[in-house]
């Protein structure tokens, strides 16, 4: 907002200066009165942009929270974590110390490589596969090794920095129309 109103603004002080001792009050104030028009022009259109990004906005997180309500279907989220953990899918409720980081890298191998080709729904998927993959390193994180707990975070990091730059597109692609 800033940015639009301080253009104006400058260019009517400079007006203002250079005018101010050749000109009569009556014609300082029409040169006020348009750059006042000018700003409100500015201003107005401004307003309308930011509201109908606010109306675009409002949308998006609408349907997201709608997709969200709506429950996994148990086979599509075997089939994500397969595709996601390969040889870990069917143990992540018992990894141990000394699988669990595997089992990461895992993941964001496989997440690198798929995301590309996922929708909103896709990731809802593989964040749940993420969640749970979260919940079993809770209950084994008191014996992991430093270097592996490093490891995981970062990877952690990574998952969580590509799910949200998918949502900044979707966001970005939401309120460009």
């Amino acid at each position: 907002m800033k940015a639009v109103f301080s253009a104006p603004l400058a260019c009517l002080t400079f007006v203002l200066t250079l005018s101010g001792c050749d000109s009569t009050p009556r014609e300082r104030q029409e040169i006020v009165r348009q750059e006042m028009t000018k700003l409100d022009t500015a201003a107005r259109h401004t307003g309308r942009t930011l509201s109908r990004l606010g109306r675009q906005t409002a949308r998006f997180d609408s349907a997201n929270h709608a997709r969200r309500a709506v429950p996994l279907n148990p086979q599509k989220q075997r089939a994500m974590d397969q595709l996601l953990l390969g040889s870990y899918a069917s143990q992540v409720g018992s990894l141990t110390p000394a699988t669990i980081a595997g089992a990461y890298g895992q993941l964001l191998r496989a997440t690198r490589a798929q995301r590309a080709a996922w929708d909103a729904r896709s990731w809802d998927y593989a964040q749940a596969t993420y969640r749970r993959l979260n919940t079993q390193l809770a209950t084994v994180r008191l014996d992991l090794p430093a270097r592996d707990e490093l490891r995981i975070r970062a990877w952690q990091a990574e998952f969580t920095a590509l799910r949200a730059q998918r949502t900044a597109k979707d966001l970005r692609a939401a309120t460009k129309k």
